[in-house]
């Protein structure tokens, strides 16, 4: 991938990022109304405010993606292509354990309801991605879109699980799935577009 092609990637997912987070805060804010606003002022702060937070969610969110391009370039360098797709399958299977029971029968949370929901939100959520990078390639996509929709989004949640405020979590899933749902999508067009543009080069 180029710099270029990068840079737009780059600036598309902190938009993406930037408007989750606008909508996820106010959607909050008029759920809850936990925050107390002094003048007009400050109501019209607040969505700008919103908007740099999701950009910085989005910048976390680009760390994750690449992480995870990273280690599925090693994945396929060292395993075998079947016995890295099953490897994929369990790291998905207990990372989605890990957020729904493991944190209330064996960490002692007492949370159960709401990482059963955030859970169930997550593997729905990831499942519609898959389907529609499915659809935008092939058949081969499910194993990765899902393994980066399921395992890679609730690593990154984990430190935010740790706070144990379900707006703040709320605050931060919305932005990063995403942004983690535009960049799995968009992947495969950046690629295709980077070897069309290298096929061009060879022939001219």
């Amino acid at each position: 991938m180029s710099l270029r092609k990068w840079a737009r990637l780059f600036w598309k997912t902190m938009l993406v990022g930037a408007v989750g987070a606008v909508i996820a805060g106010l959607v909050l804010q008029f759920a809850t109304g936990t925050i107390q606003f002094k003048g007009t002022v400050d109501l019209l702060i607040y969505p700008l405010i919103l908007f740099g937070y999701g950009a910085l969610v989005s910048v976390y969110s680009q760390l994750g993606f690449f992480a995870y391009l990273t280690l599925n370039y090693m994945g396929i360098g060292v395993f075998r292509r079947k016995t890295w797709e099953y490897i994929q399958i369990v790291l998905s299977a207990l990372a989605l354990l890990e957020l729904i029971f493991l944190r209330t029968f064996v960490g002692g949370e007492k949370n159960f309801s709401w990482d059963l929901t955030l859970g169930v939100g997550i593997l729905a959520v990831a499942i519609a991605v898959t389907y529609f990078k499915v659809r935008l390639t092939n058949v081969n996509a499910i194993i990765p879109t899902m393994f980066f929709m399921l395992a890679v989004t609730i690593l990154e949640i984990i430190g935010v699980l740790k706070i144990g405020v379900n707006n703040a979590t709320v605050f931060i899933i919305i932005p990063l799935l995403a942004c983690n749902a535009y960049q799995i999508l968009m992947l495969h067009k950046v690629t295709q577009d980077e070897k069309k543009e290298l096929i061009d080069l060879a022939l001219f």
